[in-house]
């Protein structure tokens, strides 16, 4: 062992600020990448967006040309569906628009409309009629009375204080509801919910057909009558990329019209070259390079979806055509070799992006499957295998319903599928699919 210098050579990845950025910005949905853009040029002074103006050439594909982004007046560019969901799915909103049609007095009226803002998100009370009665310094009386006006309102079971008035309010205006249901909601539901139908049959001295007849009845009641009318947000999902059929040939267009332009400030790119000062030479000279890395890095994830998307495409050409029952096996690898990248970039590309295809919207995600054994020796993939799954359980006996090993038999039987008993299993927990002795009915 000795002391001394020597010259090592080696060649490491060193993954820079831009590069990391750059990463970011391919991982980006559509909607995204807008929130980024938008906070960027809240920062950076050198960088303009500008909206576009999008028209359809004589092929129907659209273009854009850039208009400068002007504050929007709201009630041009509202949707209708947001209106209608702000105004008329508030629960509040709803159930004052119902108040305000009754007859009441002004102290009943009063009691109500505190109620009505006492409810959480299910729908439920969150406090006790004594206690309002105490808040409001009125008798307990006059609140039982406002209470009983008050659980008339609809969605029927709002205002109920437990899962069972709340069950129980929707039951009385049913027809169907027989003793033997009601008495099960008041005391064992949670025997229902395990699914103990023999003993609950032992319980009550009935048949497993009537203890069946009741549980189908208590499924059709709503345990979260206010979750309608939740204030959260409507969440519309947009197509990063749209596949269509232009001259027989499909066509892969990368919808990036949603997106401002980004440009230029050029009155403070001309500062840049007119300042002196150290600092603030250096801090436009960091802001000019900001925007020319994000205009390279929205044009390099442009492209990186077009190739990828292209890819896919030749690949998943009969699902394009015929749908989800012949998605072929693919994996990320496979798509990365046909377009020369890593599979961590197309794992990155792909994230969270909705592509538009003939036979619907998916998730780039579905497109990746993996592969099963057939016996034609092609192989078919796990999709096509959770489909065919579906498919026989639902046209099962449901009084003798499949076990996961009889399913895997007709599988291989009936498509050529090898697939393990484990497997099914795993799928069927995916799909939300119960066991068979969860799936077993009496009647």
């Amino acid at each position: 062992m000795e002391l001394g210098l020597y010259q090592k050579q080696t060649t490491k990845l060193v993954m820079t600020t831009e590069l990391r950025q750059a990463i970011t910005i391919l991982q980006f949905s559509t909607f995204e990448l807008i929130d980024f853009l938008q906070e960027e040029a809240l920062e950076n002074p050198l960088l303009e967006l500008h909206e576009k103006s999008v028209h359809e050439d004589a092929h129907g594909h659209s273009y854009s040309t850039g208009q400068t982004i002007s504050q929007p007046d709201k009630e041009e560019n509202d949707s209708p569906v947001d209106y209608y969901h702000q105004h008329e799915h508030n629960l509040q909103a709803y159930l004052r628009s119902q108040l305000h049609e009754l007859s009441l007095s002004e102290k009943e009226e009063a009691i109500v409309e505190y109620l009505i803002y006492n409810l959480d998100e299910a729908g439920y009370l969150t406090l006790s009629l004594q206690e309002t009665a105490t808040l409001l310094n009125v008798s307990e009386s006059d609140v039982q009375q406002a209470f009983k006006r008050f659980t008339q309102f609809e969605p029927l079971g709002i205002g109920a204080r437990t899962l069972q008035e709340c069950l129980l309010w929707q039951l009385e205006s049913l027809e169907e509801r027989s003793s033997l249901t009601e008495a099960i909601v008041t005391d064992d539901l949670e025997l229902l919910a395990e699914r103990k139908w023999v003993e609950l049959a032992e319980k009550y001295a009935v048949s497993l057909a009537e203890i069946q007849a009741s549980a189908d009845l208590i499924q059709q009641l709503n345990p979260k009558p206010g979750s309608a009318y939740s204030d959260e947000t409507t969440k519309y999902l947009f197509p990063d990329v749209t596949v269509e059929k232009s001259d027989g040939t499909y066509q892969v267009i990368v919808n990036d019209y949603m997106l401002p332009a980004v440009r230029m400030n050029r009155q403070y790119e001309y500062l840049l070259s007119q300042t002196d000062q150290d600092e603030a030479q250096h801090y436009m000279q960091e802001k000019y390079n900001k925007v020319l890395w994000i205009i390279r890095s929205i044009e390099q994830r442009r492209m990186t979806l077009q190739r990828l998307t292209e890819a896919i495409v030749k690949k998943q050409m009969a699902f394009i055509e015929k749908g989800l029952r012949h998605l072929k096996p693919l994996t990320l690898k496979e798509i990365a070799d046909d377009i020369d990248m890593h599979e961590s970039t197309v794992s990155r590309a792909v994230r969270q992006k909705v592509i538009q295809t003939p036979k619907g919207l998916f998730n780039y995600k579905d497109l990746f499957t993996s592969r099963i054994e057939s016996q034609d020796g092609e192989g078919t993939s796990s999709t096509v295998v959770k489909h065919s799954l579906e498919k026989i359980i639902e046209t099962e006996d449901k009084r003798k319903p499949l076990s996961d090993q009889k399913i895997s038999e007709l599988l291989k039987a009936q498509k050529g599928i090898t697939i393990s008993r484990r497997t099914i299993a795993k799928y069927r927990d995916e799909l939300r699919i119960p066991s068979s002795s969860n799936r077993k009915r009496f009647q």
